[in-house]
């Protein structure tokens, strides 16, 4: 009869050893009972990037990457997408369940009233620079929230930590609509009771001297559906780092700033900008034959917003966004040049089988940036207009390991790869390096 466990022999010592098997994963600390002899520290693992690690388990984000499925708790994204707003889907990936009528109200009513930040935090972000990138002037000014409110360094007590949630959700428009009116040397324009969540962003953001700020309702609701989409992502680089630095209990608003400044990255939150770049290399359609001879020649030109770490088919973001592009499109009236570019691209990537066959579809970032390039949002502003919605999946990863029995602080191992002991030299003993030492492979538990 067969049984979950995964029975190990190791050829060193002749040794068998029956390791269980749950939920497709074994223990990596179960293979520490594999050693030599009395000395060894026993077997580890070696998985750079994470690649094949689960680091947790979880309820929040189901992503088959082969079949192109994403569901927040249960329910598909694109569904999501369609019929709910922003502010259900952030209610729902951190309670689990979709609000009620009466729920929902309380939840946008709690943070329609908390975007409003200290007054100090505007004299905070007037103090960067003229050119200081909006990003960097977010995770700034997030992280400086942590000492407006240190009652949320207790982070075990639930309705302190709740009160902080939504307090980050409720802020994060206002500091990244602050930052890019910085960055545009506009005033500052607070925030409106009287709008929804994303309309209350764009009059932040938009506003000149308006009595009354009005945008298209479709606007908004394009802006809710790019919030939904970009809400959680599963285990990715900043989520890693949310729950990374919120395991040694640190308050959520430091956690959220080191999430945040993973997404900074090009290869996370500026996938969209490097897109837009592309495109604009590109220029036209009568560029597009020679740029994929490029690109499959592997000397030229790299083919951005395409292939996902994890989805293996066609992304079910970009598929919602796609449709959205086109929407959205036609409600200012004009359609950027370099769509039909993208569309191309889309259409040979798709059908070529050097791109087929690499499994290298279009994922999410391929049409968000003419997205919010139609909506004259600059590109400096992309990574911002990820943290902003992605930080309602930060905070429900960062609950859901703080109430794991099984995390503890994160501390991964490493395989030491450096000298023996070495004895101190004195200054007027050393001699400069003329070549690199051979250095010895020691896996060892360090400090």
């Amino acid at each position: 009869m067969a049984k979950d466990t995964l029975t190990i022999t190791d050829n060193r010592t002749g040794k068998t050893y029956e390791v269980p098997i749950s939920e497709g994963t074994i223990r990596a600390l179960d293979l520490r009972q594999i050693t030599v002899d009395k000395d060894d520290f026993g077997l580890m693992t070696y998985d750079p990037a994470f690649m094949n690690t689960a680091s947790c388990r979880s309820s929040i984000t189901y992503i088959d990457g082969d079949k192109g499925i994403l569901r927040y708790r249960g329910y598909p994204v694109d569904q999501l997408a369609e019929n709910a707003s922003y502010l259900e889907v952030a209610y729902l990936l951190i309670n689990g369940e979709l609000p009620t009528e009466a729920e929902l109200d309380k939840f946008t009513d709690d943070v329609t009233h908390h975007t409003f930040v200290h007054e100090n935090v505007r004299t905070f972000i007037d103090g960067f620079r003229y050119d200081a990138h909006p990003m960097g002037m977010l995770c700034a000014s997030v992280s400086a929230l942590s000492t407006f409110y240190p009652e949320a360094k207790h982070v075990m007590d639930r309705d302190i930590r709740r009160a902080q949630m939504v307090r980050l959700i409720a802020k994060m428009p206002t500091l990244a609509a602050w930052s890019y009116r910085h960055a545009m040397g506009m005033p500052f324009v607070y925030p409106s009771n009287e709008l929804s969540y994303s309309a209350n962003f764009l009059q932040m953001v938009k506003r000149i001297a308006e009595p009354k700020f009005e945008v298209h309702p479709e606007i908004v609701k394009a802006l809710d559906v790019l919030f939904i989409l970009h809400a959680d992502h599963e285990q990715n680089c900043s989520t890693n780092v949310m729950r990374s630095v919120g395991s040694s209990r640190a308050d959520p608003y430091v956690a959220v700033a080191g999430a945040a400044a993973a997404l900074y990255g090009p290869l996370h939150g500026g996938a969209n900008e490097a897109v837009l770049r592309m495109l604009r290399e590109i220029g036209s359609l009568a560029n597009v034959p020679a740029f994929i001879k490029e690109v499959k020649s592997g000397v030229g030109g790299r083919l951005m917003g395409f292939g996902h770490r994890v989805y293996k088919n066609y992304d079910p973001r970009a598929q919602v966004i796609k449709r959205l592009a086109d929407k959205v499109f036609d409600l200012i009236g004009k359609k950027s040049p370099l769509l039909a570019v993208a569309l191309e691209l889309e259409k040979i990537a798709l059908s070529d089988d050097y791109f087929v066959s690499r499994k290298l579809y279009p994922n999410v970032d391929f049409y968000s940036g003419l997205i919010y390039e139609a909506l004259a949002i600059p590109v400096d502003m992309f990574p911002v207009m990820f943290a902003i919605p992605r930080t309602s999946g930060w905070l429900a990863q960062w609950e859901e390991m703080l109430l794991d029995k099984d995390q503890k602080i994160a501390r991964p191992r490493q395989i030491y790869t450096g000298y023996d002991e070495r004895k101190f030299v004195q200054m007027k003993d050393r001699t400069a390096a003329v070549a690199t030492p051979e250095l010895k492979s020691n896996a060892r538990e360090t400090d």
